[in-house]
């Protein structure tokens, strides 16, 4: 029999689980980075949008709110992050469509969203899975689609750089330290890969990739 893979949950440990939106917050100023990628992905509200690992619904909700007539749905496998998200778009007033699935086997038809986004999901992955997501990634996007993954990258920076050096050896991100994620990407069959913008964390150096499906 096959062994199970554990699933890795966010802060790596189901009870931080309550701690993760203030550590995103306070400790890594969410809002700038996750505001840049609502405001760089090209978003419109005809769209079909998923939020591929959208944990406790922060980014799903900011998308909602600046596009509202747009279909979202916010994916993730983790059912205590998901249960905070529909709590807290039930107090914003918002209809988002929500989804427990992984990102290796997305519940959805070949071509049904215009965009995907990724915000803080690969390094929960381990390096065949990562490949696994983003071929699922590539089924589910329109001809036209775009994939925006924003998540820890390889550090430009030396402060970023000695950060990475304990950071890589936590969850599975050290193939996204070591800046393996366009390789990854075009394993999977992308071939349009753009280093979009990078920010500084206290977690290390995080990376906004567009990647397109037209040529």
């Amino acid at each position: 029999m096959a062994k199970k893979e554990r699933y890795i949950p966010a802060l790596n440990q189901n009870w931080l689980t309550p701690l993760y939106d203030p550590l995103l917050k306070w400790g890594m100023r969410e809002e700038e980075f996750k505001r840049h990628l609502v405001d760089t992905a090209h978003l419109a509200n005809h769209q079909r949008v998923l939020d591929l690992g959208s944990g406790t619904g922060t980014l799903t909700i900011l998308m909602k709110q600046s596009y509202p007539a747009m279909s979202l749905v916010g994916l993730d496998g983790d059912a205590a992050m998901l249960e905070i998200a529909r709590k807290k778009a039930e107090q914003a007033g918002l209809e988002i469509e929500w989804q427990e699935a992984l990102a290796t086997a997305l519940p959805f038809e070949d071509g049904s969203f215009d965009r995907v986004v990724s915000c803080l999901m690969t390094h929960h992955l381990t390096a065949p899975n990562k490949v696994k997501a983003f071929q699922e990634v590539k089924r589910v996007l329109k001809p036209d689609g775009e994939f925006h993954i924003l998540d820890f990258g390889k550090p430009t920076r030396l402060l970023m750089k000695l950060i990475s050096i304990p950071m890589a050896r936590l969850e599975e991100a050290g193939d996204n330290y070591r800046g393996l994620l366009p390789q990854m990407l075009r394993q999977a069959g992308f071939t349009r890969i753009l280093d979009i913008r990078h920010f500084t964390t206290i977690f290390g150096e995080l990376v906004h990739y567009q990647i397109s499906m037209s040529t």
